[in-house]
């Protein structure tokens, strides 16, 4: 689920109403700035106007979730092994932010350096998103496969109910959507928080049998690479015709972001929030005027 490079220039984006922007979903934190999965960078988010904090989670051998997306650590920290054989103790003595020398701490950002190298667990991330001054979305993907195959979604829902977020939204608090790209995940969310909306993931190419703008049963919303709305714009209206909503993932470069807001997605996934952000009051700013 890694961001592909823009290959062209986007369409011009039609004009947009201020109702029909697009949310912004912060990728893993603004992890173009800072260390994906840690608290620096979903504290950046924040403070960069994201709507939302996406995040993958994974369960450790002693039953924590984490915010890890490789099933092995040796990407993201100074460590090596599998996620799911190592216990939250030995992941939490890793570091987690000195991999990321390509953009420089900003040390004019608040608590910048706060949290930068230390692994984030689920409860972690909940407790930033409840604390924030404003109403902070989430959407939590659960990685698979896994050795722990279905415990993981129990997990999450035991998770979200110790912070009373397994119900539907509410006014003033944290909004959780749960993500898959297994169509089996989906469905036991569904059945474990059947008032939590899903999204299902889809990469590369539309499957047949949603090629109509269906999903899965329970579904309400589709999740479409920046790759598949190249290839098929037509997705979004189709899913829209269905009822549903999508999400585009990870849109970073303009030209993506402008193919959103054309195509009237009604979120954009992305490792940089502010630069969409940006954009995204740049167009309604020629609305108003």
């Amino acid at each position: 689920d890694g961001a592909v490079p823009a290959t062209a220039p986007g369409p011009r984006a039609a004009p947009v109403a201020a109702h029909r922007l697009p949310e912004v979903i912060a990728h893993r934190g603004s992890s173009a700035h800072e260390p994906e999965h840690t608290l620096a960078a979903y504290l950046r988010a924040i403070d960069e106007g994201a709507d939302a904090l996406e995040c993958d989670v994974r369960l450790t051998a002693d039953a924590h979730l984490v915010c890890v997306h490789d099933r092995r650590v040796n990407r993201t920290s100074n460590g090596k092994g599998v996620v799911s054989t190592l216990e939250l103790a030995t992941l939490e003595g890793l570091d987690w932010g000195s991999w990321k020398q390509d953009h420089p701490q900003d040390t004019e950002m608040p608590d910048a350096d706060h949290g930068r190298n230390q692994l984030l667990t689920l409860r972690r991330l909940l407790t930033t998103a409840l604390e924030a001054d404003r109403e902070i979305g989430l959407a939590i993907e659960t990685k698979h496969p896994t050795r722990y195959a279905g415990l993981v979604e129990i997990q999450l829902a035991r998770v979200l109910a110790d912070y009373g977020l397994d119900r539907a939204p509410a006014e003033g608090r944290p909004h959780p959507r749960v993500m898959s790209f297994s169509q089996l995940a989906i469905q036991r969310m569904g059945q474990l928080c059947p008032q939590l909306p899903l999204v299902y993931l889809m990469e590369g190419y539309v499957p047949l049998r949603f090629r109509d703008g269906s999903l899965p049963k329970g579904v309400s919303i589709a999740g479409i690479s920046t790759e598949m709305l190249r290839r098929h714009p037509e997705t979004v209206a189709r899913q829209h015709a269905r009822g549903h909503q999508v999400y585009v993932y990870t849109v970073d470069e303009l030209g993506d972001v402008q193919r959103c807001l054309a195509a009237g997605v009604d979120a954009i996934i992305t490792n940089r929030p502010a630069f969409v952000r940006d954009h995204l009051e740049t167009t309604l700013r020629g609305d108003v005027d």
